[in-house]
């Protein structure tokens, strides 16, 4: 296992599931190590907190965490997640990496994967399958050429509101509740805006979203 560089106190850890078996699990992975500390605690804690070394997510519902987690690193930048989830998915790891995760793991990981993967990730690398992160710097590489190419997206008022509601994590029939409007007039929308931003499905338009990176509309 790789030591954490210049480790001059414990390092502070917040599991953020709520399966307690889960949590008993990941509490005694890192305890039994001297060089962790580790706090149970939620969303809302996350949000609050900034003194979080890293955050251990426990994907539930893969499109709510997602947005979830893009807003967390909006608040908090410098905070690094490791996100375990189920099956390998490349588009499945790529967007949580999108969403600000610095590491993935399978829900199946040994304790010893675990805690590399941890290390890992609190020593600045980010912890995927090889395919996955060579994927990544490729879409990365293009996106930034694509955007120098243009300029950003706008936006009008009404496509705004939705676009607040996804970073929300609301299905389209609470958008449509909302805003009372429809709810096929909101599934046009979010299409609308994924061809506007160049996205090619919901999680990575709400990421977008959360992230702020073209938050501007037409005068």
């Amino acid at each position: 296992m790789e030591p954490i560089s210049q480790a001059v106190r414990p390092m502070r850890v917040g599991l953020l599931d709520f399966e307690p078996l889960r949590i008993a699990g990941l509490r005694e992975i890192f305890t039994e190590q001297p060089d962790f500390q580790v706090v149970t605690t939620d969303w809302a804690m996350a949000f609050r907190e900034a003194s979080f070394d890293l955050v251990v997510v426990v994907l539930r519902d893969q499109a709510f965490s997602l947005a979830l987690l893009a807003r967390l690193r909006a608040r908090h930048p410098r905070l690094k997640v490791l996100v375990i989830g189920s099956g390998s998915e490349p588009e499945r790891i790529l967007d949580a990496i999108t969403a600000g995760a610095k590491g993935w793991l399978e829900d199946t990981a040994s304790p010893e994967q675990v805690m590399q993967a941890a290390c890992a990730v609190l020593n600045g690398s980010i912890w995927a399958p090889r395919r996955v992160l060579s994927t990544f710097v490729d879409r990365t590489l293009e996106g930034t050429t694509a955007r120098r190419r243009r300029q950003g997206p706008r936006f009008t008022e009404r496509e705004e509101e939705v676009l607040q509601q996804l970073v929300l994590a609301r299905s389209n029939r609470e958008i449509a509740q909302v805003l009372s409007i429809r709810e096929q007039t909101v599934k046009s929308y979010v299409a609308r805006l994924m061809r506007k931003v160049g996205v090619g499905n919901r999680i990575a338009l709400s990421v977008q979203a959360a992230s702020g990176v073209w938050a501007q509309k037409d005068e």
